[in-house]
């Protein structure tokens, strides 16, 4: 089952120091890497902007691999505490450095860098290799080995071409309904309100060839109150009850988002 997640930035509006949300911010980053997340859209709640910088500026900084942050990360004020992030170890972090293990098939990310007028990539090996691609110097590429050491040549290559998972995309909406609208596979909409989850319900899901949504909610209104009136409007969703004997009177995004996406798992 291919998962994505919609999750509100004033999630983080019960912590007051950053450091703090930037910790919050490094846990729903590992949940959404462990669960093997597809995209995570990151949504307002309100007509203001409150927290989506900083929580979508974290979790694009988390899903990159080390030696790549210093170029494409400048020094910001939002990664202040980055020293207390947790990292992701996905595969596309776990790299070898000694490019003499480099095989045909490696796929490694990198960056363009220009050279007295070529273009190379540097994958963070004790070497630049050339590259003929389109993609502009200074930006993020991921490029799959045609030959492996000592000749280390290079193509470009679609994350969809990737049979092991690749870490997280991340993207800011203005709003819930603009993510909902535009979905246009099956919808989970997590909500106390919902139908107690059964494994017949999930083995649809697991089943279907369609992409699937999982919406969270915010600290003070669930999915329903945020969409409102206009619920009725979409399309393929259904409205599930991970917690149905929850004890505590509100599940926090980071406790709702591990156990839930972990129930899905387990039956996936």
């Amino acid at each position: 089952m291919k998962l994505s997640v919609a999750i509100p930035e004033s999630a983080l509006s019960d912590e007051s120091l950053k450091i703090d949300k930037t910790r919050k911010i490094s846990v729903l980053a590992r949940a959404c890497a462990i669960f093997k997340i597809d995209t995570i859209y990151v949504y307002q709640e309100g007509s203001k902007k409150t927290d989506s910088g900083l929580m979508v500026m974290i979790l694009k900084y988390l899903e990159t691999p080390q030696f790549l942050r210093r170029r494409l990360f400048p020094k910001m004020n939002d990664l202040k505490f980055a020293g207390v992030l947790q990292p992701l170890k996905i595969p596309s972090h776990i790299t070898p450095v000694n490019s003499k293990k480099i095989k045909a098939g490696d796929i490694r990310e990198g960056i363009i860098v220009n050279i007295k007028g070529k273009k190379f990539v540097d994958v963070g090996i004790n070497q630049l290799i050339q590259y003929y691609g389109n993609t502009t110097t200074g930006k993020r590429v991921t490029v799959r080995f045609k030959e492996g050491y000592p000749r280390l040549s290079v193509k470009d290559v679609d994350k969809s071409e990737i049979s092991t998972y690749w870490g997280y995309s991340v993207k800011e909406r203005a709003n819930l309904f603009s993510v909902l609208s535009e979905w246009k596979g099956n919808i989970i909409i997590t909500s106390r309100k919902g139908k107690p989850i059964s494994r017949e319900q999930l083995s649809k899901y697991a089943k279907s060839d369609e992409h699937t949504l999982v919406v969270f909610g915010s600290p003070e209104r669930g999915v329903h109150e945020i969409i409102g009136g206009r619920m009725n409007k979409v399309q393929n969703a259904k409205s599930l009850n991970f917690f149905p004997n929850q004890a505590t009177e509100t599940i926090r995004l980071e406790e709702a988002l591990l156990g839930t996406l972990a129930i899905i798992n387990a039956n996936n």
